[in-house]
């Protein structure tokens, strides 16, 4: 289902919790990444759809998605009943295919640099989820950039993010996105949303562990859940 996109203005923000978890996959993709293997979580967002509407229950009614290979996870939200969805490309798009064009022609998916404030008024979506973005900022920009999109969210942020143990420097990594990834830690994300002032959405935590346990869920990634902006 899809519907007018929301009136663009300010900037926009994702959120997110760790959930533990390096596992085996819990389910089969049905989009592969484009180049598969390089935006691992932004695979990882499409086999976790089932588990964050658990998790976020109405709240996945208007989501925004940010990361490298937005087209698909949109596409697979919009299947997904009564939900409308969004999604930001922050590098360009390469060799897009017809379906992803769409997206873009419609308005429902765009390129936008995220280390810039976004064009969205305050609380546009009742979630943002983020992918394989933060991992490729630093923490210079992450100081602007998580905040501006805290902003547009009004339930939540939830950020799927790598662990240092996939750290891996492709020379494609510094061509396109002007460095390469950095997988963090559980340990300095903690410490890093501290830092900038940004809560734990702990009932959504709660409620995502408990749906991946139920579901024998497993995540390839770390995966944090955030409180909105007041």
């Amino acid at each position: 289902m899809h519907s007018s996109l929301p009136i663009p203005i300010g900037g926009l923000f994702f959120i997110v919790y760790m959930h533990k978890g390096s596992g085996g996959s819990g389910g089969h993709l049905d989009s592969v990444s484009r180049i598969e293997g390089d935006y691992l979580c932004s695979g990882e967002v499409q086999q976790a759809i089932p588990i964050l509407q658990k998790a976020y229950g109405d709240s996945m009614h208007k989501v925004l998605h940010v990361g490298p290979d937005s087209c698909f996870v949109v596409s697979k939200l919009l299947r997904q009943e009564e939900t409308e969805a969004w999604g930001i490309e922050p590098y360009d798009i390469e060799d897009a295919d017809s379906n992803c064009k769409a997206l873009i022609r419609r308005g429902s998916v765009r390129v936008a640099d995220i280390k810039f404030p976004l064009p969205y008024r305050p609380k546009s979506f009742s979630l943002v989820v983020v992918s394989d973005a933060l991992d490729y900022l630093s923490p210079r920009y992450l100081n602007k950039t998580l905040p501006d999109l805290a902003r547009v969210s009004a339930d939540g942020i939830a950020i799927f993010t790598g662990f240092p143990t996939q750290q891996k420097a492709k020379v494609a990594d510094v061509s396109k996105f002007g460095r390469a990834a950095k997988m963090r830690s559980s340990s300095w994300w903690t410490k890093f949303f501290a830092q900038i002032n940004l809560e734990e959405n702990e009932s959504a935590s709660k409620k995502f562990e408990q749906a991946s346990t139920k579901g024998s869920y497993e995540p390839k990634c770390q995966i944090f859940h955030l409180k909105s902006l007041p």
